[in-house]
């Protein structure tokens, strides 16, 4: 297991997170026990959760898990979404009373003094920006997390965000959290190379597809069960790319490599990754991802890859850049 920084903030984490949000769920105690042990029989330093997955029991797994073994690993945690199966008005969002409960609410689930990386779950056009940051920037002083970060937001939430920050004086984000895939690749536009510009970690989540890129899916297969058949999120999110399922799957077949590896191995590949997040409801699944350390992704075959998808679009829309380069049709 290769380590590296996570950003600017000096933080060394393993090339793969592990995401818990099967604790408590698909993955019952015992289980969860077995993955966090090979995690870190694996070299894994660096679990990401969340106070809304299983409603708490995930963050509460974990804690008991890393009992004894807190200062070797780096956590992370996200706010936005309620924890309650029956949420009052404002248990959600990113308002300062949001923040400050859920943050402590946190804190005593996981059993630990502080949270490494805090990560806003979610955009909230409801709270203005600064009087979140400001909430974030106490927690730090106070020493609740060590930096905060941002999911599922737009690369002009985030300069926002780092603008105020830099006038207010105040912490800003160093970690961020996108969804990213051979599916959806709308990350490549603005927010990868963001984070390559501001020295922002990147942990993207579902490198997999919710299992659309592990040989499971296809045009031709539709199991009975799985993450694509359970979750309707999952279900409108990949409904187009079964295709794009079948050709993957055949040439990870002919490189004789999992589908999951291969999966895992292209998103570890971009520049601006530091570590993707894998997650797994059991053992078998979590060796596929584990082996993405061993498997070699050279820019060839990166390439080769990323050909079986169609590339987004330029932020620009000057789609012919993607062939000529900029300004190329000038030069001629």
């Amino acid at each position: 297991m290769n380590y590296t920084s996570v950003g600017r903030t000096g933080i060394k984490v393993s090339e793969l997170c592990f995401g818990a949000m099967s604790f408590g769920g698909d993955a019952d105690e015992e289980m969860a026990k077995a993955l966090y042990n090979r995690c870190l029989e694996a070299g894994i330093n660096f679990f990401d959760t969340a106070d809304m997955y299983s409603h708490g029991r995930s963050e509460e797994i974990l804690g008991k898990l890393m009992k004894g073994q807190r200062e070797e690993l780096v956590i992370t945690s996200k706010v936005f979404f309620p924890t309650s199966k029956n949420p009052k008005v404002n248990d959600r969002g990113l308002s300062r009373k949001h923040i400050l409960k859920s943050i402590d609410a946190s804190l005593k689930r996981l059993d630990t003094d502080y949270i490494d990386f805090y990560i806003l779950h979610y955009f909230d056009p409801t709270t203005d920006i600064e009087l979140t940051l400001r909430t974030l920037d106490d927690l730090q002083k106070q020493g609740k997390i060590l930096y905060s970060g941002v999911s599922n937001w737009a690369a002009w939430q985030i300069m926002d965000a780092l603008g105020i920050s830099e006038r207010e004086l105040l912490s800003r984000f160093e970690i961020m959290e996108p969804l990213y895939n051979l599916a959806k690749r709308q990350s490549e536009v603005e927010l990868l190379p963001l984070a390559e510009a501001k020295n922002i970690g990147v942990i993207p989540y579902s490198p997999l597809g919710a299992g659309l890129l592990t040989g499971k899916y296809g045009s031709a297969k539709q199991p009975d069960s799985g993450r694509l058949v359970d979750s309707e999120l999952n279900r409108l999110r990949y409904q187009n790319d079964l295709e794009l399922a079948d050709r993957f799957a055949a040439f990870a077949n002919k490189l004789g490599v999992s589908p999951a590896t291969l999966a895992v191995a292209w998103a570890k590949s971009h520049p601006a990754v530091t570590a993707p997040i894998i997650g797994a409801r059991n053992l078998v699944q979590l060796e596929d991802s584990l082996a993405a350390t061993d498997f070699e992704m050279t820019p060839d075959l990166r390439a080769e890859v990323s050909s079986l998808a169609l590339a987004p679009e330029p932020a620009t829309g000057r789609s012919e850049e993607k062939t000529l380069g900029q300004f190329g049709v000038w030069q001629k």
